[in-house]
């Protein structure tokens, strides 16, 4: 059984970071690709980031490149995110897309197999 479970959430201040993780288990295909979505009140989900279960082949979405990084195994992927705004406030959750031939990880939703449950994270002073 494929699970991801995002954690690390919390409230922090403008300016501030925070790391999260999602831990990656149960995923038997030979290459797989991990993507942090956030969706913040009222507003669509975003893909924000993503990397391959091998640790390379990293995207960013305009809007947080620069300021997040990710990082991570087969086991475990992190999202550091620095610089935080007020708008950066989410709940942050990881998918996974294990189609067979990936070759590049994706940021876009619909693509995604697997979800795990999010993490809020509230950027507040």
């Amino acid at each position: 059984e494929v699970q991801l479970q995002a954690s690390g959430g919390g409230l922090v201040q403008p300016g501030g970071s925070v790391r999260l993780s999602c831990a990656v288990s149960g995923i038997t295909r030979p290459r797989y690709g991990i993507t942090w979505f956030r969706q913040a009140p009222g507003k669509e989900r975003e893909g924000i980031s993503c990397i391959m279960d091998t640790g390379d082949g990293a995207d960013y979405a305009d809007s947080v490149k620069g300021r997040f990084t990710i990082s991570g195994d087969k086991m475990t992927v992190y999202l550091q995110m620095d610089s935080l705004k007020p708008e950066d406030t989410a709940v942050y959750s990881c998918a996974a897309d294990v189609n067979y031939g990936i070759r590049d990880c994706s940021l876009h939703e619909r693509i995604m197999d697997y979800w795990g449950k999010g993490t809020q994270v509230t950027v507040s002073s």
